[in-house]
């Protein structure tokens, strides 16, 4: 029995310095990329007056834009999100509904809101798809630009590729039906193709949650928090995400991820790489991965660009158990795309892809809830067999999860300080309590279920999707 604790005693001993120095370091990566962040989002709101929004909007050379939205079970929210769509302020733009095998009303509520009629047209096979199309439909009153397809069901990216092959614009910007777009977010997010139109081949902007919120007619009017923590967490992480994340690494020209729920790219682009990987769970990352290897491969000067004002508001799971199959699926497809682009990592013929955004993402994404997980065992263990004391176990929680609330709390205000989105003070400590709160079981459980995600694919089972449930969008103003 002596010899056995004394073991544990000896590896927790081992453990607890490298696992410490991890904890300090990805935290210290988060608050370096917020400092880069930080400049480039000043940098941005300086230049806002000057944008030249207007101009861009009754500009003849303004890029058309097509609007691909994957639909699979959303009669919920699906007109009111369409209308907002086809109502944003754009010189010129389409929106592609791919129903994608719904079961529900989801066509339905489409043909009764929009009068749809059939339209005999063939799509074209730019890039593959795995649903059957079944028809095409079109408003009757001719006025409308909206074309929605309705298919067997196979997944979000055969969705996305179909939507794709019915664009007929030259830049697409791909949309979950679940969200809801501020309405100058089109001008915003595809300025960079205005300013830089030889290099720039794919933008993406700011997903925010949309819970919580007042939503009028599609739009959203009064941003707030919601009032279950599990959601108000979650929307914690969106705004760290992609205000250290997609903007720190976008000033870094290291790019590597742009949401799915928010992104535009060159059509011809995306044909001549193929479109969406069907059978990949994280398409997003993996296209734009693609992309990058595609372009370096042939030696193209181009640019991966995150915009930060833009907008799109987005439902996130209110349910322990859609969470938990999300963040399952999440992992599994980073894991997927390191896997299939492996020969990108270290490797200097893909710059900063290669030798720096690929192997952060494999140490402090992928590897990230295995030693989440372990910090969270070591320090109670470690106390209880007398690895570490207790002056050790006060400097762990302080660097690893006192570190991460400062991270939080930094983008908080970076991002508070730059747009203003919260108009009460109430909902700003609400967030720094979610901050708090974040370190206290809701982190560790996560990480468990990004493992449970890992392991999954290690193993090759079969990913099944989780059907995420709906509120819509016909929720009433909070009160003040």
């Amino acid at each position: 029995m002596s010899t056995s604790h004394d073991l544990v005693a000896h590896l927790l001993a081992l453990l607890s310095t490298p696992v410490l120095c991890y904890f300090v370091a990805i935290n210290t990566s988060y608050l370096l990329l917020i400092a880069v962040a930080a400049t480039d989002v000043a940098r941005t709101s300086r230049r806002a007056a000057f944008a030249g929004h207007e101009d861009a909007l009754a500009s003849p050379m303004t890029l058309p834009v097509s609007v691909l939205v994957p639909a699979y079970e959303e009669e919920a929210g699906i007109v009111e999100a369409v209308r907002a769509l086809t109502a944003l302020r754009y010189p010129e733009h389409e929106v592609v509904v791919v129903d994608d095998g719904s079961t529900d009303g989801t066509f339905e509520a489409l043909r009764s809101a929009f009068d749809l009629t059939p339209l005999p047209r063939a799509l074209p096979d730019d890039v593959p798809t795995r649903g059957r199309v079944r028809s095409v439909h079109v408003p009757s009153d001719g006025t409308t630009p909206l074309t929605v397809v309705r298919t067997t069901n196979g997944g979000r990216s055969s969705a996305l590729n179909t939507a794709l092959n019915a664009a007929r614009h030259p830049l697409v910007c791909m949309v979950d039906a679940d969200s809801i777009l501020d309405p100058d977010s089109l001008l915003h997010v595809t300025k960079p193709f205005v300013d830089d139109p030889e290099r720039v081949v794919v933008t993406g902007g700011s997903v925010r949650a949309v819970n919580g919120c007042g939503v009028r007619a599609g739009r959203v009017v009064e941003v707030a928090m919601p009032r279950r923590w599990i959601e108000r967490i979650q929307v914690l992480e969106y705004l760290r995400a992609f205000m250290l994340g997609r903007a720190g690494w976008s000033r870094l020209g290291s790019l590597l991820l742009v949401s799915g729920a928010f992104g535009v790219f060159r059509r011809d682009v995306l044909v001549e790489v193929g479109g969406l990987d069907i059978d990949c769970i994280g398409e997003d990352l993996e296209v734009v991965t693609r992309i990058h290897r595609f372009q370096r491969d042939r030696g193209g000067d181009y640019r991966v660009v995150f915009v930060p004002e833009p907008v799109s508001w987005t439902e996130v799971p209110s349910s322990t158990k859609v969470l938990r199959s999300q963040r399952r699926r999440w992992h599994r497809g980073l894991w997927e795309v390191l896997s299939k682009h492996r020969r990108m990592m270290g490797n200097p013929r893909y710059g900063r892809i290669g030798l720096v955004a690929v192997p952060y993402y494999v140490v402090f994404e992928l590897c990230a809830p295995v030693l989440e997980l372990v910090g969270a065992v070591l320090l109670p263990v470690g106390l209880l067999v007398g690895a570490v004391n207790v002056t050790y176990a006060w400097r762990f929680l302080l660097l690893a999860y006192g570190y991460a609330v400062f991270v939080s709390l930094a983008a908080l205000a970076i991002e508070e300080f730059s747009f203003h989105r919260y108009p009460r003070w109430r909902d700003l400590l609400v967030a720094a309590g979610a901050a708090v709160l974040e370190n206290l079981g809701y982190r560790q459980l996560t990480a468990w279920w990004r493992l449970q995600g890992l392991w999954a694919a290690l193993r090759g089972k079969r990913q099944v999707w989780g059907q995420m449930t709906r509120s819509g969008f016909t929720r009433p103003t909070p009160l003040p």
